[in-house]
């Protein structure tokens, strides 16, 4: 009911219930779905004086009231618990069903997963995912010709690949010239 409201003064309300469940789950170790509002009350807090002036030199007060809220969380009794708990597992809500419900969901997700994978190969997959780096890497011929050339797959035209070669043989062949 408080999500929905919407007074401006909720999400103060929502903090102090997050941080009232927070506290019991820490300090007292009672899990927040065995927790209900017992008692909620608000009481006057200090008041901030301040002043406004007015007209003819008067003096008008202002007062800045706040307030304290106190929230208390008590704890179910075992029989209202297990009574709760049953009524949630048979509407298919709560905690036990939900893990239930994601825990089948999960099994026939990797059902699929093993059944669309479920073929004859003569290869095994741990091989795939290691890359073999002599195939990996290219080798390059060095400026004097004498290692070969591996063949790389590129994206440019086979007429590219011809200018850059002669490129790289005429600069060996000058600096060959040169010495």
């Amino acid at each position: 009911m408080l999500q929905l409201s919407p007074k401006g003064v909720i999400d103060d309300i929502l903090k102090l219930l997050d941080s009232a469940i927070a506290n019991a789950e820490h300090n007292r170790a009672i899990p927040a779905e065995e927790l209900y509002l017992a008692q909620a009350w608000c009481d006057e807090g200090p008041t901030r004086k301040s002043g406004q002036p007015r007209a003819r030199g008067r003096y008008f007060r202002v007062r800045k009231r706040s307030s304290h809220m106190t929230i208390v969380l008590a704890r179910f009794d075992a029989d209202e618990l297990a009574e709760r708990r049953r009524r949630e597992e048979s509407t298919g809500r709560g905690a036990s069903s939900s893990q239930r419900q994601r825990a089948e969901r999960v099994r026939r997700s990797r059902q699929r997963q093993e059944a669309a994978h479920d073929h004859d190969h003569d290869h095994d997959h741990a091989e795939e995912a290691e890359v073999d780096e002599t195939t990996a890497a290219p080798t390059e011929a060095t400026a004097t010709g004498d290692a070969p050339v591996a063949e790389v797959e590129t994206d440019e035209t086979p007429a590219a690949d011809d200018a850059t070669a002669d490129d790289a043989t005429t600069d060996a062949d000058e600096e060959a010239g040169e010495e």
